[in-house]
């Protein structure tokens, strides 16, 4: 496991991670998808488990998950569960921590 830090700053990172907007990172030999609600950043993995569809086509509920556009199958941004769909197995999510110095994520 590693760590990476994206962006020098707290407002470099608001900058490149609009609110709502899913954007997909390569951090050492994973991609993954990043997004931020607010001052909560979340990043999982980068396809559904279900079927390998790309989650960065996916769009976010009010309620914190990520919706899959293939099947509608719902995951909870924070701890990967799933909340709605069939039998699939959950999300891989990743430890985040935003701070002044910018986004700390551990893969």
């Amino acid at each position: 496991m590693g760590k990476f830090t994206l962006g020098s700053t707290k407002e470099e990172v608001f900058e490149m991670l609009p609110e709502g907007n899913i954007k997909v990172t390569q951090l050492g030999a994973k991609k993954l998808c990043v997004v931020r609600k607010g001052e909560e950043v979340y990043a999982f993995e980068q396809l559904c488990p279900h079927r390998g569809a790309p989650l960065k086509d996916g769009h976010i509920n009010g309620y914190g998950e990520v919706i899959c556009v293939l099947h509608s199958y719902r995951f909870d941004m924070k701890t990967g569960q799933l909340k709605s769909g069939g039998s699939c197995g959950d999300l891989e999510v990743y430890q985040t921590h935003l701070t002044d110095s910018g986004l700390e994520i551990m893969v």
